[in-house]
């Protein structure tokens, strides 16, 4: 459990997506643990993630405070949402939605590999919700506008669903969409959706101990791994360039929804 709370800590922080993408197939493929369990244990290392991105990032300028707390209004009614729903659904459905959301999230990067949301005037105004922060990839500071901020909140609702269904974190959604259609380039949109997870994680997390389904032993020793994994991933971040970031995140959530259809079919 702490070797795969390691790795997931590793990828989640290295791509903003709170590790859950990984975790929950780890847990159910490996170690064959019941998927509402794994999903659990997987909302409870998200905010371990979430803690340590965030205070990573503090002071940087990656994280937009602002679009971040307007956008978790939206994400935590959704993990509310999630957390009801998904008492009511089946492991298979769980599984199969799984594999749906990875394959879709993998698509969209694709399709931006090579486009950067950066304004190239140095004096530019960012707008209300925008902001700058210094590129290590470019060498300079780099400003960019948030667009289609309604976009940007029905998503962070589906986003919150699917976090509390599916023990994501909500990262899976959030960092593409702010990424491809809503003009944040992809380390400030990595940066900004590990603040918001931890928030939607914590709404999911009462809900399923509430309902028996973590398991504290487990819990704490994925943690530990989570917690070692996400400084590891932090330091990968930030030496490797944006659009291989893009192509790691692709192939892996590729590999994962392909697992988890294979299981739910089986």
């Amino acid at each position: 459990m702490i070797v795969m709370g390691a790795v997931a800590g590793t990828m989640g922080a290295l791509l903003g997506l709170g590790g859950g993408v990984f975790l929950v197939p780890f847990l159910v493929l490996a170690a064959g643990v019941p998927i509402k369990t794994a999903v659990g244990i997987s909302l409870i290392t998200v905010i371990a993630t979430s803690s340590t991105v965030s205070a990573h990032a503090a002071g940087r300028q990656l994280i937009n405070l602002r679009l971040g707390m307007l956008l978790e209004v939206a994400t935590a009614i959704g993990g509310v949402m999630g957390g009801l729903t998904a008492y009511y659904l089946s492991e298979k459905t769980l599984e199969i939605l799984f594999a749906a959301v990875a394959t879709g999230v993998a698509i969209v990067m694709l399709t931006r590999l090579n486009r950067r949301n950066v304004i190239s005037e140095p004096d530019a105004d960012p707008g209300m919700l925008g902001g700058r922060f210094f590129d290590a990839e470019a060498g300079r500071t780099v400003i960019y506008r948030v667009k289609r901020i309604r976009l940007a909140l029905l998503v962070s609702l589906v986003a919150g669903n699917v976090s509390t269904l599916l023990g994501l974190g909500g990262g899976i959604l959030k960092v593409p969409v702010l990424n491809a259609w809503c003009g944040v380039p992809l380390r400030a949109a990595a940066a900004t959706s590990a603040f918001m997870i931890g928030v939607t994680a914590s709404t999911g997390a009462l809900i399923y101990y509430g309902q028996g389904h973590i398991l504290p032993t487990l819990a704490s020793a994925t943690v530990l791994g989570v917690l070692a994994g996400s400084r590891v991933g932090l330091r990968l971040a930030e030496r490797i360039r944006a659009r291989r970031l893009k192509l790691i995140m692709s192939g892996i959530l590729a590999i994962v929804a392909a697992l988890m259809l294979v299981r739910a079919v089986r």
